[in-house]
This record gives C-alpha cells, sequence and structure tokens, in this order.
C-alpha cells in the first residue's frame, strides 16, 4: 500500500505481534476511513502512552502502601542516588518535574520527616535539600520491593525481549532527549 506521494505505507511490524492491543484497533480505525495515511508513528507513540497510562494506573502498588506517589519517590530517589544535597531546581531536572511541582512536594516530604532543607550560608535564596534517616531508610527498604513490582510487570517478556525493548527506547528516548524542543517549534 503506498501513501499518495507513492511513499510505501507502514503496514505495521508491530501489529500483527499485537493485533489484539487497543492501539492495534484504533489503527485499524484510522486505516478504514483514511487509508493512505502512514500511522507507523502512531503504533510506537500510542503504544508507549498506552503503556504509561496503564502503569500510571497500577499506581505502582509497594509505593502506594508506603503512601507515596511515583513523584514523590522520584525525587525521593534523586537525593538517595545522587549521594548529596540538591537545590530544589536540580531536582527539577532530575525529576523531568516543574518547579512548582518540586516544591509542593518537598513540603510534603518535610513534613512527613522524610527530606530536610536547609538555607544556603552564601545566598538566602537557595534552599539545599536532603534526604533525613527515614527518608533514607524507607528508599533504601522500598527500592527492591519496588524493583520487584516492575519485575513483575515485565515478566511476561523473556530476558533477551526487555532488553531488546530497553536499548530501543533508550535509543528513542536519547533523540528526543536531543531534539524534542526543535520538533516543538
Amino acid at each position: 500500500m503506498t501513501a499518495s506521494g507513492g511513499r510505501p505505507v507502514h503496514e505495521g511490524a508491530g501489529a500483527d505481534a499485537a493485533a489484539g492491543d487497543t492501539v492495534a484497533a484504533v489503527v485499524r480505525q484510522w486505516r478504514a476511513v483514511r487509508p493512505g495515511l502512514d500511522t507507523g508513528p502512531m503504533e510506537i507513540i500510542g503504544r508507549i502512552n498506552r503503556c504509561a497510562a496503564l502503569l500510571q494506573q497500577a499506581e505502582d502498588a509497594p509505593l502506594r502502601r508506603a503512601g507515596l506517589s511515583r513523584p514523590e519517590f522520584d525525587l525521593l530517589g534523586a537525593l538517595r542516588r545522587t549521594g548529596h544535597e540538591l537545590t530544589p531546581g536540580e531536582l527539577a531536572r532530575e525529576t523531568f518535574s516543574s518547579g512548582a511541582a518540586v516544591t509542593k512536594r518537598l513540603k510534603q516530604l518535610t513534613e512527613r520527616g522524610l527530606v530536610e532543607r536547609r538555607g544556603d550560608t552564601r545566598d538566602r535564596r537557595v534552599a539545599h535539600v536532603r534526604l533525613t534517616d527515614a527518608g533514607r531508610d524507607l528508599v533504601d527498604g522500598i527500592l527492591p520491593e519496588q524493583l520487584a513490582y516492575e519485575t513483575a510487570v515485565l515478566s511476561g517478556m523473556d530476558g533477551p525481549r526487555r532488553d531488546e525493548l530497553a536499548a530501543l527506547l533508550g535509543e528513542l528516548l536519547g533523540q528526543l532527549e536531543g531534539r524534542l524542543d526543535a520538533l516543538r517549534a
């Protein structure tokens, strides 16, 4: 099948393997009403978005049991894995969050005794955030449980396929991080 410009239309390499997923149904519907369109990008981006939505709906059971949201855990995890204090701006960059979202999370995590803020001795406008002992213990305790949960979520794929998917997603992410702003213009 070709598009109106003579380009081959992507038939969906993954469509056969995932013919029963919701994105495959959407693609079939689009092909019925607009048969000349290349739906290949939709098959990838649509599936990534759908997977992300389903993972969010599952709410990361171990995190939920610990009373944490994924964004809160990401913030605590950034402090733990870097091993040093970070400013709210650095935390925003580490967690791909807005400054306002980080401020809100820090307030909640401070009230729970999981992080501490201290002012900069040279610049009072700057705050430094660090994990408390309770915050470090929580991250260290929940991380193995969360990884086991994520392993169970991915258990339908064997190791080599997971590795291949991780590599492909890493390649896509690297490309997007390097040029997405240019595509938005």
